[in-house]
């Protein structure tokens, strides 16, 4: 009766419980629904997408992400409520990375801190600095803002591996949301990145490697996580100092105009790269071990090593591009004595603070 009575005085109900006034407009799917609803559906298909992909198993171990922003704060909060509520029965750690970002990163650490004692979660921050023996403040200093988000990305990817290990954690799962990921199969496409290609919309990854990470959020959209904490959960907003001309910038901005014409365009876009077949004839790089720290690498350098040893021998660019060449080189080049800062102490892959 009360739905009918709204009805009859021109108010639009939640297209969902049909009971209370609409507070928004879904962003995927464009349906207006209450604020109540909005929230069930939104955990709800996070927990369908964890149960369909089997993404863990009772007992097991597993790290988040933690920068301190949106997606991964989101990502913290909703798994440790849902394995409260559904009983998936896993060990939960906070990681994070401290990249050495003077007014960035060292803020957005201390929103991690106080999420830690708000979900009562255990938390490891692992730094650049102790891995690397640099920060990325020294990194920029002597590079310049043109290439950063290259060393950034590459160190951090192995940092979050190498904080999972000391963790003794059986997964690794981190915040990359639908957006990111669209922004992923078309950053490959332009680039002709035939291997990440292959495998960017996988919901794992690194089966094969010592720690696999996982991706709840593949299918849930930006907007909808902004949405999601709204006025109730503690993160941190600011955008990193040193990615505002980074090439990824370029990608979301299209994503973003294609899902003003078409919500449904980023969940097409994942299903095409999905949906790619690579050629059996298609040569696909050689997994193996990087010689120099044993990190999993295509080369007998990984490119942490490649773009560390740069850096300490003062050439900061040899790293950047294409390192085929200073692989083949690598054994002439560790006999010649320069006088540069050694890595003995500092190896990328020390697991040792």
């Amino acid at each position: 009766m009360a739905a009918a009575a709204a009805k009859l005085k021109g108010g639009r109900l939640c297209s969902i419980c049909n009971d209370r006034r609409p507070a928004l407009k879904r962003p995927k799917t464009l349906e207006q629904i209450c604020r109540e609803c909005f929230y069930a559906v939104f955990e709800d298909e996070i927990h369908n997408v964890i149960v369909e992909n089997q993404l863990f198993k009772p007992g097991e171990r597993i790290a988040i992400g933690a920068s301190g922003g949106k997606d991964s704060t989101v990502l913290a909060y909703v798994l440790s409520e849902l394995n409260r509520r559904h009983n998936y029965g896993l060990d939960l750690f906070l990681l994070s990375v401290d990249e050495g970002i003077t007014g960035y990163r060292d803020d957005s650490l201390e929103t991690v801190k106080r999420n830690e004692i708000q979900y009562g979660l255990p938390l490891k921050v692992v730094s650049y600095k102790e891995l690397y023996g640099w920060t990325m403040d020294e990194i920029v200093k002597l590079i310049g803002l043109k290439n950063n988000c290259t060393f950034c990305g590459v160190f951090r990817r192995q940092a979050l591996d190498r904080g999972a290990a000391l963790l003794k954690v059986d997964k690794l799962v981190t915040g990359h949301n639908a957006d990111d990921i669209a922004e992923t199969v078309l950053l490959n496409i332009l680039r002709g990145d035939i291997a990440r290609l292959s495998r960017c919309t996988s919901i794992t990854t690194g089966e094969d490697g010592p720690i696999p990470r996982c991706k709840p959020f593949k299918y849930t959209y930006e907007k909808e996580i902004v949405i999601y904490p709204f006025c109730w959960l503690d993160y941190f907003s600011t955008e990193c100092i040193y990615s505002p001309n980074a090439y990824r910038g370029f990608a979301r901005e299209f994503i973003k105009d294609l899902e003003r014409m078409r919500p449904r365009a980023i969940l097409d876009i994942i299903k095409s790269g999905e949906d790619f077949r690579i050629s059996a004839s298609t040569k696909m790089p050689e997994q193996g071990n990087c010689e120099r720290c044993g990190y999993i690498s295509s080369q007998k350098w990984c490119k942490a090593c490649v773009l560390l040893e740069g850096l300490n021998r003062g050439l900061p660019k040899l790293g950047i591009g294409r390192s085929r060449g200073l692989n083949n080189e690598q054994n002439k080049d560790m006999k010649q004595t320069d006088g540069t800062k050694s890595m003995q102490s500092k190896q990328c892959g020390t697991l040792d603070f």
